[in-house]
């Protein structure tokens, strides 16, 4: 059953990602929803969970949110590692005078994206890992559990397409990175029958992986999305994915 569940998680992330690919001429407003969509999974889902799986406090913190702000702090220091190592190859230059590719892109690093992507495509494995499990503890935690991978998984797929993409990688390896998103719960729902992840490391993974996705979403996408169309509809696009994943999250509980 849980494999089942899988293969529909891998059609949603599909499904998402092919829905950012066809509204490219309204760059702005799926920046705006991706933003949203992140920023709700991080605050109303991965966060809340990573408390109650690794709830010990270490020096008066839970861990979950020491882990938090670690992982939005390794996100800023890789990307201005990055964009330091680029420009150092001189590698923002489009054509030698600052003015091509990596202008268009605000001076972003490719490799950023292609590790946001790689973050998600690990956050999903992990999904599956969560479905398998909540389905050895039996029928009803499975069904929650289900619902709320199926169902967000859409959302996980337009993110890692967008991310993908807004770091001026080509389509071609956003669409590798959305197939391996698309992939990675049903091997997590298989693994499951070969061990089983404690419930305080996956918490604590949960918690740094929040931070990491809650600086993308903050310092890159919703940035960029009001940059060049500060318009009440990319707004409004970023409340309603919050308010998506808000629906998720309760249908599921």
């Amino acid at each position: 059953m849980a494999l089942i569940v899988a293969l529909g998680a891998f059609l949603m992330t599909l499904a998402g990602g092919w829905t950012a690919q066809r509204v490219t001429d309204r760059r702005h407003l799926v920046l705006g929803l991706a933003g949203g969509l992140m920023l709700g999974v991080v605050g109303l889902d991965l966060l809340p969970e990573a408390l109650r799986a690794a709830g010990r406090e270490v020096f008066g913190v839970p861990l979950a949110l020491l882990l938090f702000v670690a992982g939005f702090l390794v996100a800023h220091l890789g990307e201005r590692l990055l964009a330091v190592r680029q420009a150092a190859h001189g590698g923002t230059n489009g054509d030698g005078n600052g003015h091509g590719h990596g202008h268009e892109q605000g001076g972003r690093v490719p490799q950023m994206g292609l590790a946001a992507a790689a973050a998600m495509v690990g956050h999903s494995l992990a999904d599956g890992v969560a479905l398998g499990v909540a389905f050895q503890v039996g029928g009803g935690m499975g069904v929650a559990v289900a619902l709320a991978v199926v169902t967000h998984d859409f959302a996980d797929g337009f993110n890692t397409y967008t991310l993908t993409r807004l770091y001026g990688n080509a389509h071609r390896k956003a669409r590798m990175m959305l197939f391996a998103d698309a992939v990675a719960p049903v091997v997590g729902a298989a693994s499951t029958a070969l061990f089983t992840l404690p419930e305080e490391p996956l918490g604590a993974y949960l918690g740094f992986f929040g931070g990491a996705l809650l600086y993308l979403a903050a310092a890159e996408i919703l940035p960029e999305a009001h940059h060049r169309h500060p318009a009440l509809s990319t707004l409004l696009c970023t409340v309603g994915g919050v308010a998506g994943i808000w629906l998720v999250v309760g249908l599921a509980d």
